[in-house]
């Protein structure tokens, strides 16, 4: 998630993306994202175990400020809010986002 375009960067893990996100997007929790108004969900990534989305989590955290924008950049050019409230999160795939996800 992020502040907006080149914003601050938040990266987390969870099991419930929607909950999440709604979380963030509502200052629900003070803390780190509403603190920074972390409002934008423009990059995620979805794994077969918690044990592996713990381990990326980790991995992403440890990687600069350049490589974490290249990621999101490769996958949502334009930073696009992938969660469009009333409708839930749009699908992020290699080929680009599509309309919904689930």
């Amino acid at each position: 998630m992020a502040s907006g375009y080149n914003g601050t960067l938040y990266i987390g893990v969870t099991s419930q993306l929607f909950d999440r996100v709604m979380i963030h997007k509502h200052d629900l929790v003070d803390g780190f994202s509403k603190a920074h108004q972390i409002h934008v969900l423009v990059y995620y990534e979805m794994h077969a175990t918690m044990d592996a989305a713990i381990l990326r989590e980790k991995q992403l955290k440890k990687w600069n400020r350049l490589w974490k924008i290249r990621l999101i950049e490769e996958m949502n050019p334009g930073w696009q809010d992938l969660f469009v409230e009333g409708e839930g999160i749009l699908f992020l795939g290699k080929g680009g986002i599509a309309p919904r996800l689930g």
